[in-house]
């Protein structure tokens, strides 16, 4: 049952004296997703004296330590409500428990409780299910106000959340308590038209992973879609409401679901009809003033095998835009043409105001897994710099069609490696290189796009980036783009079926781990892996990640630095095994999640597996100071101004399968009192 846990609001007057002049970043990834504060308080002078102001622990842990330590990710993104809506932070657990904190104490205001389901399936055509949450996550809410309801009114601000089982609430943004106006008692309940779409999907395949986007006065969800499953998996379906009644406004189907779609055309025959995925697991970006809804869209169902799904297969591994009012595709781009990398579109689209050739260009900035950054008008979706169409290897696996092309910027180069050859075969010791030779040397090698094999291919940039959700973050007034990269190696190995037409449970092995999974549908199974040998060390020769510097208006790379250090902090399966090295070594960890910046020139970014939190020279890239966390904050840090003091905020909580340390922490930086 659905309840209000804690109400313990200060008197109205003394909060509005409490946050008096609060500057706030109110959408998650912050204005137009550029991840950037105008603060300067905090600067290179005096970075080295941040001292921790207050921590939060969610409790979660605790209330649900099986979960959290099996599966939860702790990647939330808090915003800040401006004074007139309470002025509180707000944060979610990966469970959907929200929670209102003062910003300059880290105590709680109030917390809701939606009581979302928790666990597995279980079908005829899935028995065993889901044995696990499935990765829990929340990684943030959304505010809104209703211009037209009164000053002071109930439900006037509102934070909107979306469940893992497929609600969307609205919560009255002074006190936690659920919008009698909104859908049923402040629910709106998509899970019925979920199961019901085409493919029909099972309980707990689809989930809302949040944050919704607020465009005017819709409110949008995107989903996740199961991965390394079935080909016809569940519709990857973006979802508009009407803000104010939870009407339901429009639906944009990523995998077109009527003949005469434009992208219909890249389908052939009835393959739209039975595919699925292309979901907008990522996060979004609006446009408000212009009514765009940007969105990034996802592989189509399954991955890695395309046999069942020929052609270019758009809109899927695009990047969208859409009229906010009516849903309607403006315009669109396809990064990758049949998608069998696992190369989703997965970062948020970032916005920034450039000038080409004398003339003002609103751009909008897809950074992808394959390390390349493509910029685009937002109105008319002109790319800035060209973009060719080049060949790519070919000879998939029988069934299999792949695309002879794929699409490549001219400007700026890849961030990452974009091939692998017997050269790039490493290790730390002669022995160690044997081993991993041992294990991969007959694996198919060669540039960017080399795709999947009997054999098994090294695939490279990984399937996890490149540049993964996180995106990128972005000075306006400088045009510097600051982003985390990923520089490791992956493997993918498909296996012929013995009983191709057999349905299975889709639950035999692990799918990120090596243990072969069926792609239900198909004639093959997966497998997949880090490029890793014994004791756990990878394959190919450090920095494993990098911060990178792009100046975005000459399409340059400014500087790179090396983001981690490979020590004995690192669990398994980060390191393979429970492994202790003498010394530390900068070597770069495994990133995910992203930086931002301020205008005094820091980027501050967490997203290592080494338990740090640190800050960067945005000029140089120099590291300018670090700060041990109980775990590793594979989030996006946040920052604002309250009762004249500058806080930086980021949220350690691990990684459920990259860095099995969990936690549950909320923790604030900032200068000490004067």
């Amino acid at each position: 049952m659905l309840r209000l846990l804690r109400l313990t609001l200060p008197a109205l007057a003394a909060l509005g004296a409490a946050v008096a002049g609060a500057q706030s970043w109110t959408v998650v990834g912050g204005e137009g997703a550029r991840k950037f504060v105008p603060y300067t308080g905090i600067n290179a002078g005096n970075v080295a004296r941040l001292g921790i102001a207050w921590d939060y622990h969610t409790g979660e842990l605790v209330r649900r330590g099986e979960f959290v330590n099996r599966s939860a990710r702790i990647q939330v993104n808090p915003i800040l409500l401006p004074a007139e809506a309470g002025g509180h932070l707000m944060i979610c657990t990966p469970f959907g428990r929200v929670v209102a904190l003062d910003p300059a104490r880290g105590t709680e205001r109030w917390v809701f409780e939606p009581n979302i389901r928790i666990g597995g399936y279980a079908t005829p055509g899935d028995p065993q299910g889901l044995k696990s949450p499935a990765y829990a996550n929340c990684r943030g809410v959304a505010w809104w106000t209703d211009a037209g309801a009164p000053v002071g009114a109930g439900c006037r601000h509102r934070i909107l959340l979306a469940t893992h089982d497929l609600r969307l609430m609205a919560l009255d943004a002074r006190n936690g308590r659920l919008c009698p106006g909104f859908g049923q008692g402040g629910i709106v309940n998509v899970e019925p038209d979920v199961l019901a779409a085409a493919p029909p999907a099972n309980v707990g395949e689809v989930k809302f992973p949040g944050p919704p986007v607020v465009i005017n006065d819709v409110v949008v969800v995107g989903s996740t879609v199961r991965d390394f499953h079935r080909a016809n998996a569940p519709d990857g379906a973006v979802r508009a409401f009407d803000a104010r009644s939870g009407a339901p406004r429009w639906t944009f189907h990523p995998v077109p679901r009527e003949a005469d779609d434009p992208a219909a055309a890249g389908w052939p025959g009835d393959s739209a009809r039975n595919t699925g995925g292309a979901n907008a697991w990522g996060m979004m970006s609006v446009d408000a003033a212009r009514d765009l809804l940007f969105v990034p869209t996802s592989g189509p169902s399954p991955d890695y095998y395309g046999g069942t799904r020929p052609g270019d297969n758009r809109y899927a591994d695009s990047i969208v835009a859409l009229r906010g009012a009516t849903g309607e595709v403006v315009w669109h781009f396809q990064t990758v043409h049949h998608d069998v990398w696992d190369y989703d579109n997965s970062a948020q689209p970032a916005l920034v105001d450039l000038v080409k050739d004398g003339t003002p260009f609103p751009a909008v900035v897809q950074a992808t897994k394959t390390g390349m950054l493509y910029i685009f008008h937002r109105e008319t979706g002109e790319p800035y710099f060209p973009i060719e169409e080049r060949a790519v290897p070919q000879g998939g696996v029988p069934g299999e069609t792949l695309s002879p092309t794929q699409p490549f910027p001219v400007k700026p180069p890849p961030l990452v490696p974009h091939e692998f050859t017997d050269a790039d075969f490493w290790g730390l010791t002669p022995w160690a290189r044997r081993r991993c030779l041992e294990q991969f040397g007959d694996a198919r090698r060669g540039p960017i796009f080399t795709p999947p094999s009997l054999a098994g291919s090294i695939i490279v940039p990984s399937s996890a980036g490149g540049v993964n959700w996180g995106g990128v973050a972005i000075d306006p007034a400088t045009k510097l783009l600051v982003v985390n990269v990923l520089r490791m190696a992956h493997f993918a190995q498909l296996i012929p079926r013995a009983d191709p037409g057999g349905q299975g449970s889709g639950d035999a092995g692990n799918p990120m781990m090596g243990e072969p999974v069926p792609l239900l549908g198909t004639p093959y199974a997966l497998r997949q892996m880090p490029l890793l040998a014994p004791p756990g060390l990878p394959c190919t020769a450090p920095p494993y990640a990098e911060l990178v510097a792009v100046d975005l208006e000459r399409g340059e790379i400014r500087w790179r630095s090396t983001l981690g250090t490979w020590d004995r902090s690192l669990p398994p399966p980060l390191a393979g095994a429970p492994f202790s090295l003498p010394l530390p070594l900068k070597w770069g960890t495994p990133t995910f999640a992203g930086p931002m910046l301020t205008a005094s020139g820091l980027v501050f970014i967490g997203a290592t597996g080494d338990d740090r939190f640190r800050a960067f020279d945005a000029a140089t890239g120099r590291e300018l100071w670090s700060a041990r966390l109980p775990t590793s904050a594979f989030t996006l840090p946040m920052s604002y101004e309250v009762e004249g003091r500058q806080f930086v905020v980021v949220a350690a909580g691990g990684h459920p399968f990259v860095y099995p340390k969990p936690g549950d922490l909320i923790r604030a930086y900032a200068l000490p009192v004067p």
